[in-house]
């Protein structure tokens, strides 16, 4: 009995791949006969699993079905499955808190001693770095704006802006982005006749939904890149590009998110965008990526900021203050 249910479960594991597989195959992998494959298969149904029989060559497949049956998991995918939910229960989506505690519970309880070590000891050791959490966002709401971008129906929604005034939207939703501790809506405004991104803590969807629509290819060809896009130099007063005598591949791990977008030209070089609230924090934002630069754009000061840092880099050197070299201090 014990070596039938053992073979059992190994039979669900296998099917819970998400592929087809043969009889044979099945056979061969479980070291038994295919007469053995179909009794155990029988078995699998009996206790709920919708096991599927494929026409054509005999093979089999696990289905969906109307109840979800027990998974099994193996041991980095129960390490897996416990991280994500300790990180949803302290996210950024509200509403799933409790059903993320409860999924928690329930699968701490049946860990086995030596994976409940290995959970406890990741989450003993981790501290949530940052200040204060950022906005939460309804699941709700999520659900809604999800289903709408899938549907490609059109949506209406109340939105506060970051100075708190209050507008109607009109827009046709592309996608959702995850952004650092953010929910953005990425979407084209009817009435503006551009796309822009909406923060999803700041809107109240309206009901019902709107008329279908064509969709339509987003900024730079990706939702999420023109969301960084937005937020590296979109919001800032000061905006510059400049071009990095090196590949991109060689330098995207000195940009930390948030700090700009990269955008490559060629086997040596790229341009790096990004904004900052003055001309001196562009400075050094620019020169933190230790490459070569070429300015290609910028505010009328960002020269003059540049110049002056080079300035202060060439006294030190020199053993003089900048202010002695002429240099007024800002």
């Amino acid at each position: 009995m014990a070596e039938t249910s053992a073979r059992l479960l190994a039979l669900l594991s296998l099917l819970q791949t998400h592929r087809e597989w043969t009889g044979a195959d099945l056979a061969e992998r479980l070291d038994v006969t295919t007469r053995t494959v179909r009794r155990d298969v029988d078995r699998l149904r009996e206790l709920g699993y919708p096991v599927h029989a494929t026409q054509g060559a005999p093979g089999y497949r696990l289905g969906r079905g109307a109840a979800m049956p027990p998974l099994l998991l193996d041991d980095e995918e129960a390490v897996a499955v416990v991280v994500g939910l300790r990180t949803a229960a302290d996210g950024s989506v509200s509403g799933i808190e409790d059903s993320s505690q409860r999924a928690l519970g329930k699968l701490e309880q049946v860990l086995p001693s030596r994976l409940r070590q290995r959970v406890n000891t990741l989450h003993g050791a981790t501290v949530r770095a940052g200040a204060e959490p950022g906005p939460t966002v309804s699941g709700d709401v999520l659900m809604a704006l999800a289903e709408a971008c899938r549907r490609r129906e059109r949506l209406r929604f109340d939105y506060t802006g970051p100075r708190g005034g209050g507008s109607v939207r009109d827009v046709e939703p592309h996608s959702l982005v995850s952004f650092g501790r953010r929910w953005y809506l990425v979407a084209f405004d009817i009435d503006r006749a551009d796309w822009r991104t909406f923060r999803v803590d700041r809107l109240v969807p309206r009901t019902p939904a709107g008329p279908r629509f064509e969709l339509r290819r987003p900024p730079h060809g990706d939702a999420a890149l023109y969301v960084a896009h937005q937020l590296s130099s979109g919001a800032w007063d000061h905006r510059a590009v400049v071009r990095l005598h090196e590949p991109v591949e060689a330098v995207a791990d000195r940009i930390w998110p948030g700090m700009g977008v990269l955008e490559a030209v060629d086997a040596h070089s790229c341009l790096f965008h990004l904004g900052a609230e003055t001309p001196y924090d562009l400075v050094w934002m620019i020169t933190s990526v230790n490459a070569d630069f070429t300015l290609v754009s910028g505010p009328p000061e960002l020269a003059g900021a540049l110049r002056a840092q080079a300035r202060r880099c060439a006294a030190a050197l020199s053993g003089q203050r900048a202010s002695e070299t002429g240099e007024t201090p800002t």
